[in-house]
Parts: C-alpha cells; sequence; structure tokens
C-alpha cells in the first residue's frame, strides 16, 4: 500500500488522488512534528495572556465581541464543532471526504494553525482505519471555508456523531474510534476552530475533477477522430501548422491526438467521393479548437489548485515570529471561479460531441451510413434515443455551466457578508463530470458502430488506433452493428469503459501516449 508523508509544504494533487480513492496510508513527517509543536508553544503562551486573540479567548465570527475565560475554553472549542455540523441532504461521497479531511491535516501540518501534535496524528489514524465522517451536501457556503462538511469530521476526532466504518456501514462514531484503537481528541484553544476554517473539500472536489478530466479530454479526442473517420471527413485540418498559427497549446495537443489516432486511416479524405464537401462541419473540423480551450483551463485550473495545496488556510494564522493574526485566506474565491470555468468548458465538449453524434445518426448529413446507424431502418429505431440521453444530459449540462461562485448570500449577522459559494460550484461540477464521461461514451459508442459499417467495404480501412478500440470496447460488452436491443446495458457498459481510463488505454499502444 502506498504511504502519504504529510509535511510543511503542502501536498500534490498525486497524493490527494491516492488518499481519497486507494486508501493510501497517512504519516506524520518530522517536519511536520516540529512545526506543530512549535506552533501549539506560540498558542499556549498567547493562551495564558488576558489579552482577546480570535479563536483562542473570544467568541467566534459575529460573537467574537466576548472575552472567554479560561475555564470555558475546552467548551467553546467542543460547542463550534458541534453547532457548526448543520448539514443536510444526501450522504457526500466517501471519496471527497476522504480528501477534505486529509488536505485538513496537509493544513495542521503546516504549523500555521496551533493545532498539537496529537491531534494531527488522530486525524491521520482515522484516514488510516478507513472511518469516513458522515458528510452532507448542503452547509458550505464556501466561506469561512467549508465549515458545515469540515464540522462533521471534526465531530468524528471527538467520538461524536455518526461515520462510516471500512465495512460501508454508518455507526456512531465512537463505537468505530473504540473498535480501532483511536482516542477521541479533547479540543483545546483554536483547536476547533483550525479543524473547521479551510477551503478543503472544494479543493478536494477540484483535484479529484482534474484528474477525472484529464482522462475525459483524452477520451473526447479519440471519440472526435473517430466520428471524424466515420464520416469521411478529413484529417488535413488536423496538421500541425495550421494549429502553429494559433498557438493555444491545448489546441495543439488535441489536434496532435487525433491525428495520431488517424494515423493510417483508409477512411479520411473522402470529400468528393459521393456528395462533394469543401469543409467538415464545425463539430468536426473545430473539435480541436473547443478541446484545445478547455485543456487551457484545465491548465489554468491545475495552477490554481497547485498554488491551494501548497497553502495554509486557517483563520487565524500563527506566524513563525510569534504573532497570531486575522486574515481572509479562507475565503473561497480562487477556488470557486475555477470550478465554474470547468463546468462551462465541460458542456461546451459535451455539446460539440453530442453534435457530431447527432450527424452521425442523421442519413442527411452522414455521407452514406444509414438512418440512425440502424440494422433495418424503419423495423429498427438503431441509437435513435440514445442521442435522446446524450442530448439530455447535454442540457443538464448547460444548466450546471450557470455559474455558483456569481451569487453571494450574506451570514452572520453580516459579519460575513460575502462568501464564495465555491462548495455549491464543486458539487455542481462533480455532476458535470460524470454526465460528460456519458456523453462520450454515448458518441463511442454510435462512432465504433459507424466506423465498423464503413468497414464493411474492403476499400475503407479504418485506422490502426480505430481497430483496437473497436477491440477493447467489444470485450468490455459493448456489441456492434445489428438489430436493435436492450441498449441501456451496452451504454453502461460503455460509459464505465471511458470513465475508467479504458479507452485511453484501448489506443495509447498504437498511438504513443496521449497529450
Amino acid at each position: 500500500m502506498q504511504t502519504v508523508v504529510v509535511g510543511t509544504s503542502g501536498t500534490s494533487a498525486q497524493d490527494v488522488v491516492a488518499v481519497a480513492r486507494h486508501d493510501a496510508r497517512v504519516e506524520l513527517g518530522d517536519d511536520a512534528v516540529v512545526a506543530l509543536t512549535a506552533a501549539r508553544e506560540i498558542v499556549d503562551a498567547l493562551a495564558a495572556k488576558p489579552d482577546p486573540v480570535y479563536g483562542v479567548s473570544t467568541g467566534f465570527g459575529a460573537l467574537a465581541t466576548r472575552h472567554i475565560g479560561h475555564d470555558l475554553r475546552a467548551q467553546l472549542q467542543r460547542n463550534i464543532v458541534r453547532s457548526h455540523a448543520a448539514g443536510m441532504g444526501p450522504r457526500v461521497e466517501r471519496e471527497v471526504v476522504r480528501a477534505l479531511m486529509f488536505l485538513r491535516l496537509k493544513t495542521v501540518c503546516s504549523g500555521h494553525t496551533g493545532v498539537r501534535p496529537q491531534v494531527a496524528q488522530t486525524m491521520a489514524d482515522v484516514l488510516n482505519a478507513g472511518i469516513t465522517p458522515v458528510v452532507h451536501e448542503y452547509g458550505s457556503l464556501g466561506c469561512s471555508g467549508d465549515l458545515a462538511p469540515l464540522s462533521h469530521c471534526a465531530l468524528t476526532l471527538m467520538g461524536e456523531g455518526e461515520a462510516e466504518g471500512p465495512d460501508g456501514t454508518v455507526r456512531p462514531a465512537a463505537e468505530l474510534l473504540a473498535e480501532h484503537g483511536i482516542t477521541p481528541v479533547e479540543l483545546r484553544e483554536k483547536e476547533g476552530l483550525a479543524l473547521l476554517n479551510g477551503t478543503d473539500g472544494m479543493l478536494g472536489m477540484l483535484v479529484l475533477a482534474l484528474a477525472d478530466l484529464d482522462v475525459l479530454y483524452k477520451s473526447a479526442d479519440v471519440t472526435a477522430a473517430l466520428s471524424l473517420e466515420a464520416l469521411l471527413g478529413t484529417d488535413k485540418v488536423l496538421a500541425p501548422e495550421l494549429h502553429a498559427v494559433r498557438p493555444h497549446p491545448g489546441q495543439a495537443a488535441a489536434a496532435a491526438n487525433m491525428l495520431a489516432v488517424l494515423a493510417g486511416s483508409g477512411l479520411t479524405g473522402h470529400h468528393q467521393d459521393d456528395a462533394p464537401r469543401v469543409q467538415d462541419a464545425y463539430s468536426v473540423r473545430c473539435a480541436p479548437q473547443v478541446a484545445g480551450a478547455g485543456r487551457d483551463t484545465l491548465a489554468h485550473a491545475r495552477t490554481v489548485a497547485e498554488r491551494e495545496l501548497a497553502a495554509a488556510v486557517d483563520n487565524p494564522v500563527v506566524l513563525p515570529d510569534g504573532r497570531v493574526e486575522s486574515n481572509g485566506n479562507f475565503h473561497g474565491a480562487p477556488v470557486a471561479y475555477v470550478l465554474d470555468f470547468l463546468a462551462v468548458a465541460a458542456a461546451d465538449l459535451g455539446s460539440i460531441a453530442e453534435r457530431r453524434t447527432d450527424r452521425l445518426l442523421d442519413k442527411n448529413r452522414s455521407h452514406g451510413l444509414p438512418p440512425f446507424l440502424a440494422d433495418d431502418p424503419g423495423v429498427d429505431s438503431g441509437l435513435m434515443i440514445a442521442q435522446y440521453t446524450q442530448a439530455a444530459l447535454v442540457s443538464e449540462m448547460k444548466r450546471l455551466a450557470v455559474p455558483a461562485s456569481a451569487d453571494s448570500i450574506p451570514s452572520s449577522a453580516m459579519q460575513e457578508d460575502h462568501v464564495s459559494m465555491g462548495w455549491s460550484a464543486a458539487r455542481k461540477l462533480r455532476t458535470a463530470v460524470g454526465n460528460l464521461a456519458r456523453i462520450i461514451a454515448v458518441e463511442l459508442y454510435a462512432a465504433t458502430r459507424a466506423v465498423e459499417l464503413r468497414a464493411q467495404d474492403p476499400a475503407l480501412t479504418p485506422a490502426p488506433a480505430s481497430r483496437a478500440v473497436i477491440e477493447a470496447v467489444r470485450k468490455a460488452g459493448v456489441q456492434g452493428p445489428g438489430p436493435d436491443r436492450f441498449l441501456a446495458p451496452d451504454l453502461a457498459a460503455a460509459e464505465a469503459f471511458v470513465r475508467e481510463g479504458r479507452l485511453v488505454a484501448a489506443v495509447e499502444p498504437v498511438t504513443g501516449p496521449l497529450a
């Protein structure tokens, strides 16, 4: 099993995915323990003084004006966790909860939060035990961070509330901690606040989405190439010199991927064979431009994620010179914006893929393919309703592309009068990413069937990469041309084939690594 060591310098996207999805083991680095100890000494020294310090000896948010005496400070920290664990709605996915727990641990280990080393170790122990707090869909405004989701996680550390065990059963957190020999934490000054006050939920979902979208953009290049081939389009528009004159790096990468898939095809370039065409339709010809713009958006989002992964998001923060200072770094705007940007890009990629699918099914625009790719059109409906499903998914993606970060609802008696809605942006992006995988799967299903129908003519030989895709997808249980059948299982198998990266894995032995 992989082990991820958490130190003072942040973490990587790869480590987040390893912990969230693959249950990598977490250990505290020696530098983290040193930094945690030093920061805690600063907090303890301030706690002993009469001067009010936010989060140490005051209330929270709009109640920060009240000074809290020593006898009530432990209760203050317990109370903030209990009162802020106010989420509602469906449970959030296990991988998301593990990502936000790990990212909060990352910030704690920076030495800027003032949390004791034993609290950080308990966080690592809970992750390693496979205990996942029950976190609910609604409750975060993305400022001050993801308060309610993180509060439900902190509640588990205290041995309160409910959590899911490694067997998938939801039980009282106290029982699960006891079974794994984990002692619940008793929070001291600032620790309750430090466990809640970050952008870890939205950041975790951004990192997971970036990993998924990396696969899906490569997959979309493959399906676009298959559709171009099935439509007897030209690959001349993919020439590197054409994309060099408009030097967007994502566009060049998408064109290169498509060109690699189409290498050796006997289907491309037949514009003049039946109905003369000077140019292919935009959904075919402009595929690299649309996918490329999305790729460049991914690159920007990845830069934001990397900066956030290196950050220590808390309020107040403990500085090396001994100051504990209030700040606004918990505001989720940088993450919220790119989450919304990605939803826009994903919607457009899904939209252009659906247009290619529709073209494959329309006998008036498919250049000789049977209506709806049906075996016996009229008796058979072929893929008519598969395109309906794809269109419904695209329509929802357009709704999901409406920015969440443009909204703000004041809270905490107007103390927190501008919020990011970054958690909401992340939740809708997760839905959009799932929809995009389904949309690409429908294009894959249609394009592979269309290529196989073309290949019935011995003069029309698919590219080696196309043949590799068809062979792999058929082995995965996605059936080829033939009479009508129950389509949903085929579409589900195609979705899994795309989502799990098997489409990309099928072509890369032929094309080399896709960009």
